[in-house]
């Protein structure tokens, strides 16, 4: 069995991803009320979220409820995409490229089985491949809107730990968002909230330590 394992969420962990502001913008554009594209959205934005729409269905609804032609359908959705993806984190990047290698020694104590679970949304998968390559990052990706659950729900992380073959207590799962940590501790799960790369780093360089140490199995 693998020393040890680290499942890490995207949006505000990978990706640095702040308010850019966009929504407001597009209700003064359209000269709607503030709140207005949410409300109009939310069925649509949860819908997209565990993957009970598609990708062309999203457009359409968009366009739709919002009364969009084309050329500001693709405006639209081009600034939903650009907060979304937000910019990568490179500092704690190169540090899992690191472990990237450890993980190719399956030999040697400490390596790590590195893995991603998030929250999603319809599209975003093709996105950050073809952007951050977080494919070759990691050994397995979970996005909720592939499996239909987001997280806190208890079955996200049993989904992550199944699609690296590890324990729950093997693991060390971070997340910017505290009730996802504590679900995750609540499943078994070690778990640490980012708040800055440097205490982020120190936390998973000391699972990959304590797990080193622990007798195999």
């Amino acid at each position: 069995m693998t020393a040890a394992c680290v499942i890490l969420d995207i949006g505000g962990v990978l990706e640095f991803t702040p308010d850019t502001g966009w929504v407001q913008r597009w209700e003064k554009e359209l000269e709607l009320a503030p709140g207005a594209v949410d409300e109009r959205m939310r069925d649509v934005w949860e819908a997209g979220s565990v993957g009970s729409i598609g990708e062309q269905e999203v457009r359409e609804q968009v366009a739709a409820r919002l009364e969009l032609d084309a050329g500001r359908l693709e405006a639209f959705m081009g600034d939903l995409w650009a907060e979304y993806l937000g910019t990568p984190n490179e500092e704690l990047i190169a540090y899992l490229r690191g472990l990237r290698g450890l993980r190719g020694l399956r030999e040697l104590r400490g390596s790590c089985a590195l893995g991603i679970l998030s929250n999603s949304f319809v599209g975003a998968r093709e996105r950050e491949t073809a952007l951050y390559r977080f494919d070759e990052l990691v050994d397995d990706i979970v996005y909720s809107h592939e499996i239909g659950i987001n997280k806190p729900d208890p079955r996200a992380f049993e989904a992550a730990c199944a699609g690296l073959g590890v324990r729950p207590e093997d693991c060390l799962f971070v997340d910017d968002v505290l009730v996802n940590v504590e679900a995750a501790r609540a499943v078994g799960m070690q778990a640490h909230l980012y708040e800055d790369n440097a205490r982020t780093i120190a936390r998973i360089a000391a699972h990959v330590v304590e797990a080193g140490r622990a007798p195999r199995t």
